[in-house]
């Protein structure tokens, strides 16, 4: 075989294996669905009965417990985070516009993950701070949200009603009208 003939041969396989991946970025792509409910869901659906909301102690930033029970008899929007996470960061700016507008109705819970290592209280003030972000954040130095909740990947956003059940979820990212779609869910 001749040098050229070697040549357009690994051409054609590089192709090949260039469509195939992009095929299969795009089957994926399609059915993949970031925005999917998390919360009072079962295999066969949604469900009518709403699931109480396990209570939990994080920090502010100034060290002070804080307990979701604190907020009884308010709406919650939970959300679990992290300033290295890339979906996190996409969603933070709807999350600031909206608590802008609707800070005096509803209580928001931006709960960061904080392990100490790869997310630091510093880190994450010093996120907030570059980003102009007006919003309270809390800290799960200890992990006890996070295990109460199951919370596997992140960013994920829950919606509380005033009565202390999960109304609805999602695991990803979310656009500024999923966020407000959950409020008025839970605002009664």
């Amino acid at each position: 075989m001749t040098k050229q003939t070697k040549t357009f041969i690994a051409i054609v396989v590089f192709a090949a294996f260039l469509a195939i991946v992009y095929w299969g970025y795009t089957a994926l792509s399609q059915s993949f669905n970031p925005q999917a409910p998390v919360a009072n869901s079962t295999d066969s659906g949604p469900t009518d009965e709403l699931q109480a909301a396990p209570d939990f102690t994080v920090f502010d930033q100034a060290g002070k417990p804080v307990k979701l029970s604190d907020f009884a008899g308010k709406p919650v929007v939970l959300n679990f985070w992290a300033s290295w996470c890339p979906p996190c960061k996409s969603e933070m700016p709807h999350f600031n516009t909206v608590y802008q507008e609707q800070k005096d109705e509803v209580v928001f819970l931006m709960i960061n993950q904080t392990d100490g290592q790869r997310e630091t209280k510093a880190k994450a003030l010093q996120y907030i701070a570059d980003q102009g972000f007006d919003f309270p954040i809390y800290f799960d130095t200890e992990f006890e949200a996070s295990t109460a909740y199951g919370i596997s990947s992140i960013p994920t956003t829950l919606f509380i009603n005033p009565d202390g059940e999960i109304v609805s979820g999602y695991r990803g990212a979310i656009d500024e009208a999923t966020l407000r779609s959950g409020i008025e869910a839970i605002k009664n």
